[in-house]
């Protein structure tokens, strides 16, 4: 005799959060990005290197960068290294990326700052290919007011 077993179908999109950083580390990114703007971008250079995973540190120094070339290159750093880690939290492909979490945010940071860098060096394919991935991962992108843009700890 068989039993009835129910099954369920979601509509709705995965969501992928990412693993949280160590604290330690959150402490050294808060630490240096409240440093002198002349030290700022050594002392994250220095959290990314000693912690490359953290990738709100490649969004910062995207964000701190002295040139577009610059900001393209660690936004790409970031970006690889996210979809890396978005992929080993179960993410394939396609579903939901949330600002909400915390933990997302060093991802989207560096998503962020990758169009911008491609549209400002005219590699307009990958500044569209950016910004219909951040619209797919978080469908309120962008963000009102200054929140996605400011770097943080918790990013």
């Amino acid at each position: 005799m068989a039993e009835d077993h129910e099954v369920h179908f979601s509509t709705r999109l995965p969501e992928t959060v990412l693993a949280p950083y160590e604290p330690d580390v959150l402490a050294r990114l808060a630490l240096a990005e409240q440093r002198a703007p002349a030290e700022r971008r050594d002392a994250v250079a220095a959290v990314a290197a000693s912690s490359p995973r953290c990738l709100a540190a490649w969004a910062s120094l995207a964000e701190l960068a002295e040139n577009d070339v610059a900001r393209y290159a660690y936004a790409r750093v970031g970006y690889h290294r996210g979809l890396d880690a978005l992929r080993g939290a179960g993410w394939r492909g396609s579903g939901l990326v949330r600002w909400s979490e915390p933990a997302n945010r060093g991802f989207l940071r560096c998503l962020e700052q990758l169009r911008r860098a491609a549209e400002a060096i005219g590699e307009d394919d990958e500044e569209v290919r950016c910004a219909l991935m951040l619209a797919e991962m978080e469908p309120q992108w962008p963000l009102d007011g200054t929140e996605a843009a400011t770097p943080g700890p918790q990013s």
